[in-house]
């Protein structure tokens, strides 16, 4: 047995697969050369084919650089990814080939382009069963674009971040370009249609497009182990039913780094329900640098002209609303914080945030918000925030600007929040004029930290909401800051207790 073939052996013991997976397929018995010239996509998946046709084995990527356009995933196949194997996104404008084409026939109306295709990926799986990713291997994706149009909804008010508002047509179509444009190109790293009992294990995305990784009404997914540093969105999860994310490093300074969403890219709203995310790390580090290792921070903005991303957030997308979902023990760094959000119709019933420790925070560390963009069919309503939790969170270097915000509409409250064992430490800086500014209600605008502006408490501003309970909150800032530290609008039933005099 070759060196090869026990640490190949190895990784397959590591971890628990179905009988199916013992028996193995080595791509370059299909030929594939793994040179980082030739194009192996073929020999990739006609050793995925073989797989399925003996009924389920693993296909094997030995150390190499394999050049690919779509890779197509079959039921009961786990593609292994041994170390210094590197899956390398091809560019049609370099080389021979295209990528599988976006689906036909999808409306493409509630959601943009990337949340709307799957096929038009490096790797993508539409209604395949116990199937399986491991690494320790690479999928790099320097050949895919992180470009695709927006939504054909177009109620401006709420189709981009207010903090676009200054950009012009033409740098706007840049970001967005028309659908004609991407026909043969990749704008995800791997895509996953529906299916089910699927795990994404211990390999690493570089440079993943659009998404680094859209599961869209997957259920039974299992992500463990990954490390992703990317140039937009790293793990999306729309539309879907029992999911544990774990000990994920994810950096993503231009979009968000693990996201739930409830989109209708499926045709009909759906809840994303039973999501556990736990032991991650999200930053905002200059892209690449998170695998290199440097740790980079010169970039300041992200595309949408507020400060770098990251971050665990539930929407914006959010149709079908989301249920049972808790994040814990996770790490935010040189990021956005967690934002909790639905203004698509959606409801956001009993989720539970502990354990968060947040360092360099661009915007609020905690930011709700019920909005009112409904963004949908005829008769979307509004939706409802009601049975949050938020505990035992240590966030520090807060960007000033933005206290934890928790925002509803008036006569739709958001209903039954907890905040208890939170300390927020602030850069300060508030000034008296700051303090005397009366938000609007912008209840249709894309919802984003930073949508109100410089908010009138330092601390905590809450407005229409119902039910707010605080315990043990803690709060300080730098330099000295001439708002209140906390100040509360339409707020109903409001609890403290066990809470200090701010510093």
């Amino acid at each position: 047995m070759s060196r090869r073939d026990v640490a190949i052996g190895l990784a397959l013991a590591a971890l628990p697969f179905p009988v199916h997976a013992a028996r193995r397929q080595d791509v370059r018995d299909f030929g594939a050369r793994g040179d980082g010239v030739a194009i192996d996509s073929d020999a990739i998946n006609a050793a995925i084919a073989a797989a399925s046709r003996a009924g389920g084995g693993t296909v094997i990527l030995p150390r190499g650089r394999y050049l690919c356009f779509s890779i197509r995933l079959q039921s009961r196949v786990t593609l292994l990814l041994s170390e210094g194997a590197v899956i390398e996104a091809a560019d049609p404008a370099r080389h021979a080939g295209r990528y599988d084409l976006p689906e036909a026939g999808i409306e493409q109306l509630y959601q943009d382009f990337g949340h709307s295709h799957w096929h038009n990926s490096l790797i993508w799986g539409e209604d395949v069963e116990q199937v399986a990713i491991i690494g320790p291997g690479l999928i790099h994706g320097i050949g895919l674009t992180r470009d695709g149009p927006g939504a054909r909804w177009k109620k401006q008010a709420g189709e981009r971040p207010l903090s676009m508002q200054g950009m012009s047509a033409a740098e706007i179509g840049h970001l967005e370009p028309d659908a004609a444009a991407m026909q043969g190109l990749g704008n995800k790293a791997i895509a996953l249609k529906n299916g089910r009992d699927i795990r994404l294990s211990g390999f690493t995305i570089l440079k993943g497009g659009h998404f680094a990784i859209l599961a869209t009404g997957t259920r039974d997914l299992r992500i463990d182990g990954l490390t992703i540093d990317t140039e937009r969105d790293g793990i999306d999860l729309d539309c879907v039913r029992d999911v544990l994310v774990e000990r994920c490093r994810v950096n993503s300074p231009n979009d968000d780094g693990i996201v739930v969403k409830s989109s209708h890219a499926l045709g009909r709203a759906i809840a994303a329900e039973n999501i556990l995310i736990r032991d991650c790390d999200v930053s905002g580090y200059d892209m690449g640098s998170l695998i290199d290792g440097t740790k980079r921070m010169t970039q300041e903005i992200a595309p949408d002209r507020d400060r770098v991303t990251g971050r665990i957030k539930l929407g914006t997308e959010s149709n079908g609303g989301y249920r049972n979902v808790r994040i814990e023990d996770c790490r935010f760094t040189r990021c956005r914080g967690l934002a909790l959000e639905t203004v698509d119709g959606g409801v956001m019933e009993h989720v539970v945030a502990r354990g968060l420790t947040m360092r360099d925070v661009t915007t609020a560390p905690l930011f709700l918000r019920l909005g009112d963009r409904r963004r949908g069919p005829e008769g979307t309503g509004i939706g409802a925030i009601r049975d949050v939790r938020i505990s035992e969170v240590d966030a520090r270097g807060i960007d000033h600007r933005f206290p934890a915000a928790i925002a509803g509409l008036p006569g739709h409250p958001i209903r039954d929040i907890t905040l208890r064992d939170v300390h927020l430490a602030y850069r300060g800086g508030g000034t008296a004029a700051d303090a005397a500014r009366v938000p609007a209600e912008l209840a249709d605008a894309y919802p984003e930290p930073s949508m109100f502006g410089v908010l009138p408490g330092w601390a905590l501003w809450a407005r229409h909401a119902e039910g707010l309970t605080i315990d043990r909150l803690t709060a300080e800032t730098m330099t000295a800051d001439q708002r209140p530290p906390l100040v509360l609008e339409d707020v109903q039933r409001f609890s403290v207790r066990n809470t200090p005099l701010w510093r």
